[in-house]
């Protein structure tokens, strides 16, 4: 099976590369080899590797500048996901695409399953919506991942943010009125292979001609995939600073939304419901238990 991983950089598609390496032949590139934003050059470099699955982490994440640049977060995170998706249907392949928890406007209050209506809050939400919608039209066999407030040891991301500031702060001051499910690089790719291993080669399928055995067609479409159980910024700063590796752990003050004003608006509770994915494939960690885990890691690497 040849996999092309988008976005090898990134800490998502990092963490991919890492976990994929025994499942085939692994092609990741970084945007210099393949540039979501030059749709010519996307579908090139597809007809060019001939892949069985396209597994797509590569996004626009810069959620506030998003607010001024939507042409250019709508080409990468809505156009380019939709002309993935419909190479990897001309060839028979696959496409597994990840999209985001603020696709919601967090008004529900209860956590969101993969049925409840959209309605992003903001342009970044706007244009992983578009995304979605552009991967499900093209007929392609997909998987549609709605994942939220993604970390790792590799990448910028909020964990390591907080890491920085406990160094250089005497004081952190947290949003503790926004809702989510932190969900650790590690897991989501864990999580991956364990459905691209349930459902086998996308190739194999098309091979055979077998529609009733095509596992790939059968459970395409959308799902929600996060760790387990919830948690607010604040909450999520403060276990981080209680792990026994955290050296400096100055104190957190829980602050509103509206003390911390940024360009893009934040949906107030988006915590998404992980059943279908459990169901069908397999389970996350709670997030804190990932998150122990994550640190354990991060310790024992800065030791060696």
């Amino acid at each position: 099976m040849r996999i092309l991983i988008t976005g090898k950089t990134g800490q998502l598609g990092y963490a991919l590369q890492k976990r994929l390496q025994d499942m085939g032949e692994v092609i990741a590139l970084d945007r210099s080899q393949m540039d979501l934003a030059d749709l010519d050059q996307v579908r090139s470099v597809i007809r060019a590797t001939e892949p069985d699955l396209i597994i797509n982490p590569a996004a626009y994440t810069a959620v506030d500048k998003a607010e001024s640049e939507l042409a250019l977060a709508m080409r990468i995170n809505g156009e380019a996901p939709g002309v993935m998706a419909q190479e990897a249907k001309r060839l028979g392949a696959a496409i597994i695409h990840y999209s985001t928890d603020y696709v919601f406007d967090g008004s529900k209050g209860s956590p969101y399953t993969e049925d409840d209506a959209t309605c992003p809050l903001n342009a970044y939400g706007r244009s992983k919506l578009a995304g979605e919608q552009a991967v499900r039209e093209s007929g392609a066999r997909h998987l549609i991942l709605r994942t939220s407030w993604i970390y790792g040891a590799h990448g910028n991301n909020f964990l390591k943010t907080v890491l920085r500031l406990a160094q250089a702060r005497d004081e952190l001051r947290i949003v503790a009125d926004q809702y989510g499910a932190p969900t650790c690089s590690t897991s989501i790719a864990d999580a991956t292979a364990c459905a691209i291993a349930t459902l086998g080669s996308p190739s194999g399928f098309a091979t055979a001609g077998d529609a009733s055995a095509d596992a790939w067609k059968q459970h395409s479409g959308l799902y929600h995939l996060t760790a387990q159980g919830e948690t607010t910024w604040y909450g999520f700063s403060k276990a981080i600073l209680e792990h026994p590796s955290t050296s400096r752990k100055p104190p957190v003050v829980p602050i509103a939304t509206q003390d911390y004003p940024l360009p893009a608006a934040r949906p107030a509770y988006s915590v998404l419901s992980s059943a279908r994915f459990i169901k069908t494939f397999c389970a996350l960690p709670d997030w804190h238990e990932a998150l122990t885990l994550c640190l354990d890691g991060m310790a024992k690497d800065n030791n060696q």
